[in-house]
């Protein structure tokens, strides 16, 4: 299985070099069960085109459209989803946990 690295840098690169902008979320921090680790990592380009994970497929969506405001706006968020009877069913973050992500854009 390959590691974040090996599965999002290659087209991060690739996106760049075509000379696409590129944000970064990243896992920066979990409590209670999370569907992925601190570190996990999701690039978006430009197009809304993405690739890694930072949930398994719960909060990915509402990521991307956060990735995609960092682009415009140049400036960094962190993002915080829990679960909330209501809010967990509104990202899909049924785990039973919280994760913080932060997005930047790269330079």
């Amino acid at each position: 299985m390959p590691t974040d690295a090996e599965e999002i840098f290659p087209p991060i690169r690739r996106w760049r070099a075509s000379g696409l902008q590129v944000a970064l979320a990243t896992v920066v921090q979990t409590w209670g069960s999370s569907p992925r680790p601190e570190g996990s990592h999701l690039a978006v380009n430009e197009r809304g085109e993405f690739v890694g994970s930072v949930s398994g497929g719960c909060i990915e969506g509402a990521v991307v459209t956060e990735a995609l405001e960092v682009l415009a706006e140049g400036k960094p968020r962190s993002l915080e989803f829990g679960v909330s009877d209501e809010q967990a069913w509104e990202v899909g973050l049924a785990c039973g946990g919280r994760v913080r992500v932060f997005v930047e854009r790269l330079e």
